[in-house]
């Protein structure tokens, strides 16, 4: 049967199934379609499945002339209807792992998926979890529910792990140029997994296990916070000391071993970073084990929006204005530069922080049309001019949309929190008195 499904990939006659249209599923969804591969996407949104079949796009980093195209030339289709994994080869799962209240894991979407999955197993097939989730899963929980089928894993059905490595927004590394790493639950699994991947990406790496992969992608990404958390306990040190935490980093980075540099900013955001440690720190606590740099980052992270309003006050202080009733006019609400996603903005904390402080708030993102608060109802996003820039008693840039005209701001706002130094190469020197940097 792996020799059946590995002719099929091989000969680009497999068809593919991709659950989950977001930011993962729809760029890898069209790769395979560009590969070669029939690729069908699967999605509860209806109104997103209508848009993809009429050509449609609504990933920044998919164009919408592939999408067309491939729709056209029949190598890609959108459906709600699940009854067409019946019709697939291999099956991807592409579906959100968000965090309960609680900080534990919810794969409550995978289970879903899975269970979709297993209405429609047949042989042969391949089944590829995407999703970021803890070590363990893949061979714990969907193994098992797939084998209820009656069909024999590694006979009639194979099943790997291999780790989403979206970054939204990156022009230069996108899914076709991404190492992937594959981990089979056996090594028959692996290499049939492995083959998939090889039809539309240039490099595979493969280890051995889903557990393996599970892991890796959790140490991607809890690398980044945990050293993002550190320059973040560094930046606020440095304010103490009245020390600019840039040029401190900008130094240091001049090593050219030994060192890598991360920079501060007004808190972590996204579907990844502030979420994914959190896997790793639970299922190590299930083994009787506390992953305490896991959670002193997590701790220094959620401070940075407490910070940069601190920064905001200090500000209006020198300026002889108390927080309560200052006009506070945020820049960017984006969890990063030139994306249309709020998800765990540190925007949010900081402008519920404002809020609750007294400010009047105004907010402009290009991107971000409405920003909804829990709780407070919902800002518009304001046009960026001048008379809203000279009005305000407070400009705080959290995200750096590389649209916005910082010289401008600057030029116009009579104080500039600049949580993630886009003034810096102004050439501003007049006006420099009136930036806070973080």
């Amino acid at each position: 049967m792996s020799d059946e499904l590995l002719k099929k990939i091989s000969e680009r006659r497999a068809t593919v199934g991709v659950i989950g249209l977001g930011y993962v599923g729809l760029p890898l969804a069209v790769e395979f379609g560009r590969g070669g591969l029939r690729a069908i996407g699967f999605d509860v949104d209806a109104a997103r499945v209508a848009n993809i079949n009429a050509g449609g796009s609504h990933i920044p980093d998919v164009p919408t002339e592939q999408v067309a195209a491939l729709v056209t030339h029949g190598k890609l289709e959108a459906t709600t209807d699940f009854s067409k994994l019946a019709e697939t080869d291999v099956v991807v799962i592409c579906v959100p792992t968000p965090l309960r209240k609680t900080k534990e894991p919810d794969i409550s979407y995978i289970l879903a998926a899975s269970e979709q999955v297993k209405t429609y197993l047949h042989s042969p097939q391949l089944i590829v979890l995407e999703s970021t989730t803890y070590p363990g899963t893949t061979d714990e929980v969907l193994l098992p529910m797939l084998e209820e089928t009656g069909l024999k894993f590694d006979t009639d059905f194979f099943l790997a792990f291999s780790p989403e490595r979206v970054d939204p927004g990156n022009p230069q590394f996108q899914t076709h140029n991404i190492p992937k790493v594959v981990g089979g639950v056996s090594h028959k699994s692996t290499e049939v997994a492995g083959a998939l991947y090889q039809t539309i990406v240039e490099r595979v790496h493969k280890v051995t296990s889903a557990r393996v992969a599970e892991t890796a992608k959790l140490l991607e990404n809890t690398f980044r916070s945990v050293n993002i958390g550190l320059v973040n306990e560094i930046a606020q040190l440095c304010y103490h000391l009245n020390i600019d935490s840039w040029e401190v980093i900008q130094a240091a980075a001049t090593k050219p071993f030994g060192f890598m540099a991360f920079y501060p900013g007004p808190g972590i955001g996204g579907h990844c970073i502030p979420l994914d440690p959190h896997y790793l720190s639970w299922k190590a606590r299930l083994h009787g084990f506390e992953a305490r740099f896991i959670g002193l980052a997590e701790e220094v992270n959620s401070h940075m929006p407490q910070h940069v309003v601190r920064l905001v006050q200090d500000g209006l202080n020198e300026h002889r204005k108390p927080l309560k009733g200052s006009k506070v006019l945020v820049l960017g609400v984006a969890y990063k530069r030139d994306i249309n996603d709020v998800r765990e903005s540190p925007a949010l904390g900081i402008v519920d922080q404002l809020l609750h402080k007294g400010a009047e708030v105004s907010y402009h993102d290009p991107y971000i049309a409405e920003m909804n608060l829990d709780g407070k109802g919902a800002l518009a996003s304001v046009a960026l001019s001048d008379e809203v820039l000279s009005n305000c008693d407070c400009a705080v840039i959290v995200t750096d949309h590389s649209t916005i005209d910082y010289a401008r701001v600057v030029g116009l706002a009579p104080l500039v929190i600049d949580s993630r130094n886009a003034t810096r190469n102004l050439n501003m020197p007049d006006s420099e008195s009136k930036i806070i940097r973080l």
